[in-house]
């Protein structure tokens, strides 16, 4: 069984930065990828970041040059530090997870960014 527990997000002021955290636990041998993903009210859940296990990130354009994603292998934590949040960034964010050909996610963690 395999865990993901999301912290870090909150209300925030456009301009402002959040930082969020995704710790795995669990039954985990090695995780090929690491992302996060968002969904807003009446809109489809998408991709904001991901990271391999080698360490290659690709953004959604709407993010880029604004949120970075890192992971500690160590700890099988996965991190999103955004910075000049937009209150088009209001939504809830979710930790995916790929590990032995499974996905796993998050409950997730909301995010309001406020004009």
């Amino acid at each position: 069984q395999v865990r993901l527990v999301e912290s870090g997000g909150g209300l925030v002021q456009a301009g402002g930065s959040l930082r969020l955290s995704c710790a795995a636990s669990g039954s985990i041998f090695r995780i090929n990828w690491m992302a996060w993903y968002r969904q807003a009210p009446g809109k489809q859940r998408e991709l904001v970041a991901g990271l391999t296990s080698g360490g290659y990130p690709n953004y959604a354009d709407s993010v880029k040059g604004r949120f970075t994603i890192s992971r500690d292998n160590g700890r099988n934590t996965a991190y999103l530090q955004m910075n000049n949040l937009k209150p088009e960034d209001t939504a809830a964010y979710y930790c995916k997870i790929i590990t032995a050909n499974v996905d796993y996610w998050g409950q997730g963690t909301q995010v309001t960014v406020s004009s």
